[in-house]
């Protein structure tokens, strides 16, 4: 299959072997040579395909990242493209590292920006965790001894990457070792498209306090390595281990029963997690000391590993030793299978096994009014953003004692119970997996200083109109960042007002945009 890369085109797919799209008539072949076959992903201004490079004897496989700019200011077009050269030739040298893909090609088509990567074969460890279950203590220290080295190599070249999480890791299949991917091209030159500063980049759930202030250094990204470890020993999404009430990481309370922590990665990861710069670590080089301190033993496969067999001439990995406070694991008998590992509660497994208006577990669903969301909850577990839209815009009616369909001036806004305001924002926000959400507007309009014409591109709305088309809106996770709940509810003669009352109302609620 050949797969269209224009922004634009709505039916990408297209037989193999063809030269234009047949929905669009754009090019399928890029610069003569990479025909994308498959999406890969995509986020705010990027895109991933896997593609064919048709010009290798081997007709070898490779990653294109597409950054576009939906900008027509030449200005931003030439900012946007003087990036695009100096990030990729940092690129290029990143890509030395045995555990970052190679860097094949940059080149720009049609105001397109495109680069083209290795592409690496394997599972990324978000994948990983979906399919085997939660990681053990041996296999944290594992991960921690084999990327922090990356993370060393990458801050004493200048680079941060900014977001690092299990979706942006593959364990290479040829090696076992944790692969770094997605720098972010894109993300970097974000801020320069939407002509302001301070963008913020990365995945919410994962991203360090400063970082969400638009400052980011070397211990954001260790921060975020933090994250991502007590994600992937709980299996719970980083948003349900963080207490917002006591302002602090309870992520040992959502350990699975069989599961066992030891003080000393507690403290490693505790540090790891501090919000206070001061009190991380500040270097990989720091953590990586404490690492090194862990004696190895005798080489054995994990269960984890022996789900990945390797070549007979590939010299296994030795693993560390637990720390000396717990006793060393019993040998592995290859005879019996390993004991699959507990599964922890996670509400992304346990979305469609729920009956119809059931909490999902970890959900809360207080209201000052009696107000019952168990129907919002219901609609975004599924997906139905379309309809859980519809439903945001009834619930702010009813629980200030509107009817529904009413509309909401900024005086509404302001009655509106902290409670229910909280409820409904965490729950766009953890079923969207942080893309959605009331504060994540407030963060967006905040980012831009209060410039409601800027707030609207930024989230994808018309800029001159209260009420918007259900075609102007895109209802999935591909939609830009902020692009639901929808204003539809707003009302009044000042109705662009909407940002910045909604804004002051969760300043006055204490509802952390941040988080």
């Amino acid at each position: 299959m050949s797969y269209c890369v224009s922004p634009e085109c709505r039916q990408p797919q297209n037989a193999d072997g063809g030269q234009f799209c047949l929905s669009c008539n754009s090019p399928l072949v890029l610069k003569n040579r990479y025909r994308p076959i498959q999406s890969l992903g995509s986020g705010g201004f990027g895109r991933t395909f896997l593609a064919v490079d048709e010009d290798s004897p081997s007709r070898r496989r490779c990653v294109i990242k597409q950054l576009y700019i939906q900008s027509e200011d030449e200005f931003v077009l030439q900012k946007a493209r003087e990036l695009f050269r100096q990030e990729a030739v940092r690129l290029e040298e990143l890509g030395e590292h045995p555990q970052i893909p190679n860097f094949l090609a940059r080149f720009e088509e049609n105001q397109q920006f495109y680069l083209i990567q290795e592409l690496i074969s394997g599972q990324t460890l978000q994948q990983e965790l979906k399919n085997q279950g939660v990681f053990n203590e041996i296999q944290i220290w594992e991960f921690l001894k084999d990327l922090l080295p990356v993370l060393q190599y990458i801050h004493s070249h200048q680079v941060i990457h900014r977001d690092i999480k299990p979706a942006n890791i593959i364990r290479r299949r040829r090696d076992l070792k944790p692969v770094l991917i997605d720098f972010g091209v894109a993300k970097l030159i974000t801020g320069t498209a939407l002509l302001h500063t301070g963008t913020t980049v990365g995945s919410p759930e994962y991203m360090a306090p400063e970082q969400n202030r638009g400052k980011a250094l070397p211990a954001s990204d260790l921060y975020s390595l933090g994250v991502t470890c007590i994600h992937l020993i709980t299996q719970v999404s980083p948003f349900d281990l963080f207490d917002i009430n006591r302002d602090r990481w309870i992520w040992r309370d959502h350990l699975p029963s069989e599961t066992k922590v030891s003080d000393r990665l507690g403290k490693v990861l505790d540090k790891l997690l501090q919000n206070a710069l001061s009190e991380r670590y500040q270097s990989a080089d720091e953590v990586l000391r404490i690492v090194a301190t862990i004696s190895s033993v005798p080489t054995i496969a994990t269960p984890r590993q022996q789900s990945h067999p390797l070549p007979s001439h590939t010299v296994k990995t030795k693993l560390i030793q637990p720390p000396v406070s717990q006793p060393a694991p019993p040998p592995v008998n290859p005879a019996i299978p390993p004991k699959p590992p507990a599964r922890s509660p996670n509400f992304l497994d346990n979305i469609w096994k729920q009956v119809v208006g059931k909490p999902t577990e970890g959900d809360r669903l207080l209201s000052v009014v009696g107000f019952d969301y168990s129907t919002l909850q219901e609609l975004l577990t599924r997906g139905k953003w379309q309809k859980a839209d519809q439903e945001t815009w009834d619930a702010l009616c009813q629980i200030i004692g509107k009817h529904r369909g009413g509309y909401l001036s900024p005086s509404g806004i302001a009655k509106l119970p902290c409670e229910d305001l909280i409820t409904i924002d965490q729950l766009w926000r953890k079923h969207s997996q942080g893309r959605f959400g009331f504060s994540i507007q407030t963060q967006i309009y905040a980012s831009v200083n209060q410039e409601y014409e800027k707030f609207c591109i930024c989230v994808g709305w018309p800029i001159y109109q209260p009420f918007i088309p259900d075609e102007a809106l895109k209802f999935n996770l591909r939609s830009p960042l902020g692009h639901l709940p929808s204003r539809n509810w707003v009302g009044g003669t000042e109705w662009w007002r909407h940002a910045e009352s909604m804004a002051n109302k969760l300043a006055q609620c204490s509802i952390d945009i941040n988080h």
